[in-house]
């Protein structure tokens, strides 16, 4: 799946064009736990997933302060570009899938 970076100032309105799920991860260049996230993300398929996004909080820090992010990496759902939740999972594929179709189940959590 191809992972679009966002910025401070495009963020909101890429993501409000955004249909379907979109995922964001919100990262760092130094954090190895991040890599590991992008490579797994930019070889990830699946039909649950339309948009993937990814944040470098060293450049966007408006960005991750206003979405309270303090660990990295921290992965957050979007649906039709608004948010729905945060999403916790390990690194594999199978349990991505699982975490994305169990916060999808849920109602929308309110936007930190």
């Amino acid at each position: 799946m191809q992972v679009t970076p966002l910025s401070e100032f495009d963020f909101h309105p890429r993501l409000a064009n955004n249909h379907g799920v979109s995922l964001v991860l919100f990262s760092a260049p130094g954090c190895g736990s991040c890599r590991v996230w992008l490579r797994l993300l930019e070889a990830f398929s699946s039909p649950l997933l339309q948009h993937c996004h990814v944040v470098d909080v060293q450049t966007a820090t408006a960005v991750a302060r206003e979405y309270d992010v303090f660990h990295l990496p921290s992965l957050f759902l979007f649906v039709n570009g608004k948010f729905h939740a945060p999403l916790h999972a390990e690194a594999t594929p199978a349990l991505l899938a699982d975490a994305i179709r169990e916060a999808l189940a849920q109602p929308a959590h309110e936007e930190p």
